[in-house]
């Protein structure tokens, strides 16, 4: 008769619990693929510029170490963070994960871009002539919930809750101009 550890029972049982694709979300070493803005322990994928959060810049060494409920553990800076998925359940959240923590630093890219591009990015803003791309390594993802096509000719984001612009991209995928209040435009277009 095979007689099973409790523990081995119970670490069988909990993989038989998770669904296969909870089974499939990897733990790994990457960079964030954008700056993205945390109050200290949670970064949203609305990534809001609200009072008393801090932006971390694009291309920062993150770790996911795990998963939670509509949520990415990660390890930024030695610091626990999570990074929520509140606004884009429709993507599986270890494709999510794969969205934000990306394992190519996104540093040597931008090495490439031009200066006022890299100016752009570094400061968290949007310009004329970037690409789709650029425009995440700025102000990260659009919610896929109001974006299900990133190639959609507009991309519709936020500052915070009335704070929305559009970036609107030209037939080569490049910024052709953003519309927002006048406000918010000086917080995010670089002229």
């Amino acid at each position: 008769m095979l007689r099973l550890t409790a523990l081995a029972a119970a670490a069988m049982l909990g993989a038989l619990a998770l669904p296969a694709a909870a089974q499939d979300r990897p733990t790994y070493n990457g960079f964030l693929c954008c700056n993205l803005r945390t109050d200290g322990s949670w970064i949203s994928d609305s990534n809001y510029a609200e009072s008393g959060k801090r932006v971390i810049p694009v291309g920062t060494p993150a770790q996911v170490t795990g998963y939670g409920r509509s949520r990415v553990n990660v390890l930024i800076d030695g610091k626990k963070q999570d990074i929520g998925n509140d606004y884009s359940r429709d993507l599986d959240l270890g494709a999510f994960a794969k969205r934000y923590v990306v394992t190519e630093d996104p540093n040597a890219r931008m090495a490439s871009f031009p200066p006022k591009i890299r100016e752009a990015i570094k400061t968290a803003r949007v310009t004329r002539g970037m690409t789709r791309e650029q425009v995440a390594m700025a102000v990260g993802y659009p919610i896929s919930s109001e974006n299900p096509n990133l190639d959609a000719p507009v991309w519709r984001m936020w500052l915070g809750s009335f704070s929305e612009f559009q970036v609107l991209f030209d037939g080569q995928g490049r910024v052709r101009a953003v519309e927002t209040d006048p406000q918010t435009r000086n917080l995010v277009v670089l002229e």
